[in-house]
């Protein structure tokens, strides 16, 4: 991997180090959650076959491996080379012609792959300055080419994480508020935002559609599972990172007694939002 922009390395840190082994780990199970997150992506993005792709924070490679069996060609790009290393076990495992690239896209050379397409699953907010990375992912595109991507709107709109982490902070302090400008999960829930870094970008067409998902954060698995995917990723995980053991300890009683109020027939079902965002290069 070449040096990633200085402005990008707290991510890049954050996404090689526990995190990214963390996610590593839960690859499968988060796949599974995101599944019907995951189709919509896939119809907005109305891939042809024929056309390269490029996937944006592709993680473990779920979606570039859709990506490369809808059209025949599909390069996923991200920081994690944890997550990348499983995405390249899952490629090899099935024969896909995916490619991956170690790569902070803000700096990666891209114009060389002429892509039909460009998106990405929740891989595009945690940029430093948004619009010089999406500038730069658009000279991978060929003229004419379409971006579709999918992103969190507001956190209230999102209990599936906002529950376990307010229930989490009753006991360890909360980390500090990020800037509305600030890279983090929820940094492209203002529309007036992404229209604004997108036109910088160059990007015209520009759309975006809320769309609503109730996800059983169990995963089939019910409430247990629930609480230790809340413990191991996300913003609970974060808030409870280098906290004293017994603090963590409360705050994993608080998170159970939380979402078990949310237990229906052995599912743990919460609201998710985001915007699917469409647009032309």
């Amino acid at each position: 991997m070449s040096a990633p922009d200085p402005a990008n390395k707290d991510q890049s840190d954050y996404w090689n180090g526990d995190a990214g082994r963390r996610w590593t780990a839960l690859q499968d199970s988060q796949d599974k959650l995101f599944t019907p997150i995951t189709a919509a992506l896939f119809d907005a993005a109305a891939l042809q076959p024929g056309e390269n792709v490029i996937d944006v924070g592709c993680g473990a490679g779920e979606t570039t491996l859709g990506a490369a069996a809808r059209t025949g060609a599909a390069l996923g790009v991200d920081v994690s080379a944890p997550l990348l290393g499983r995405a390249r076990e899952r490629a090899a495992a099935v024969g896909s012609p995916a490619r991956f690239a170690l790569a902070d896209a803000t700096v990666h050379d891209f114009s060389g792959e002429g892509a039909g397409a460009l998106i990405s699953r929740f891989g595009v907010m945690f940029f430093a300055d948004p619009a010089r990375s999406f500038a730069n992912l658009r000279r991978g595109l060929r003229a004419g080419g379409r971006l579709a991507f999918i992103c969190w709107r507001e956190p209230k709109l999102n209990p599936w994480l906002m529950l376990p982490y307010q229930a989490a902070i009753k006991h360890v302090p909360a980390p500090p508020r990020p800037g509305p400008d600030d890279p983090g999960p929820f940094s492209f829930a203002d529309e007036a935002r992404v229209r604004h870094v997108l036109e910088g970008a160059g990007f015209a067409e520009i759309t975006l559609t809320p769309v609503d998902f109730t996800l059983d954060i169990g995963v089939g698995e019910g409430l247990d599972n629930a609480v230790m995917k809340a413990l191991e990723i996300g913003p609970a995980s974060r808030a409870l990172d280098g906290q004293p053991e017994a603090s963590c300890k409360a705050a994993e009683a608080e998170i159970r007694a939380a979402l078990t109020e949310q237990v229906r027939d052995g599912a743990v079902p919460l609201g998710a939002a985001v915007w699917i965002v469409r647009a032309s290069a």
